[in-house]
C-alpha cells in the first residue's frame, strides 16, 4: 500500500481538537488517541465497541477514546433519541454507563429501554424523562453531527486515530497493525 501524499493527509486531518465538552475516556497522555462518531443504532459502530474494548485490553493505559455523536436518524429511527438519553445520563454523571448500555442493547432503543437503562443507572428518573421529553439535549448530539460533516465523515463509524482519520478495516488486528504503524 503506498504511503498518502501531504494533501491527502490534510484532508483526514482531524478539524476539531478534543474540547472541554467532549466525552473523553482515558488518560490525556496515552499514546493513541481514538476519536469515534458514533450510532448506537449502527451495526458497525456496535462491532468497534467491542473491537476498542479488546484493543484497550490488549494496550492498557495507551488508549484515550471520544465518542461524538453521529445519528443517522435517516436509516435508525432511533439513533438521535438514544444519543440524546447518552446526554441526559451525562448531566447526572454517567455519559460512559449510557454508552456502554446502549451499545450493549442496540436492539432496544425505545424510550421505554432508555428509562429502563436509566433506573439501571440509578439516574434521577424523573429528570431524566423531562430532559427526554423536552429535547433538551437535541442541541448538542446535532452539534456533534454537523461537527463530524465539517471533518468529512459521511458514515458511521467516523474514526480518527491521533487526528488522521482512519478509513482502514475496524477488525482489531487491523486497528492494531495502524495504531502501531502510528507510534
Amino acid at each position: 500500500m503506498a504511503s498518502p501524499t501531504q494533501e491527502e493527509l490534510d484532508s483526514s486531518k482531524l478539524l476539531l481538537p478534543i474540547q472541554p465538552y467532549d466525552h473523553v475516556q482515558g488518560e490525556p497522555e496515552a499514546r493513541y488517541t481514538l476519536v469515534e462518531y458514533g450510532d448506537y443504532e449502527c451495526p458497525d459502530c456496535g462491532r468497534l465497541f467491542v473491537t476498542i474494548r479488546e484493543l484497550r485490553d490488549k494496550l492498557p493505559g495507551d488508549i484515550r477514546l471520544v465518542f461524538r455523536h453521529y445519528p443517522r436518524s435517516g436509516i435508525h429511527p432511533h439513533a438521535q433519541q438514544a444519543a440524546e438519553a447518552a446526554e441526559a445520563a451525562s448531566a447526572q454523571g454517567c455519559f460512559w454507563e449510557m454508552h456502554d448500555l446502549l451499545f450493549a442493547n442496540q436492539n432496544a432503543l425505545a424510550m421505554k429501554n432508555l428509562n429502563t437503562y436509566a433506573q439501571q443507572l440509578s439516574l434521577d428518573t424523573e429528570r431524566f424523562r423531562s430532559e427526554m421529553k423536552r429535547r433538551v439535549y437535541e442541541d448538542r448530539v446535532r452539534e456533534d453531527f454537523r461537527r463530524g460533516v465539517e471533518n468529512g465523515v459521511y458514515g458511521t463509524p467516523g474514526l480518527f486515530i491521533n487526528g488522521i482519520r482512519h478509513d482502514g478495516e475496524l477488525d482489531l488486528d487491523s486497528l492494531l497493525t495502524r495504531l502501531r504503524s502510528s507510534a
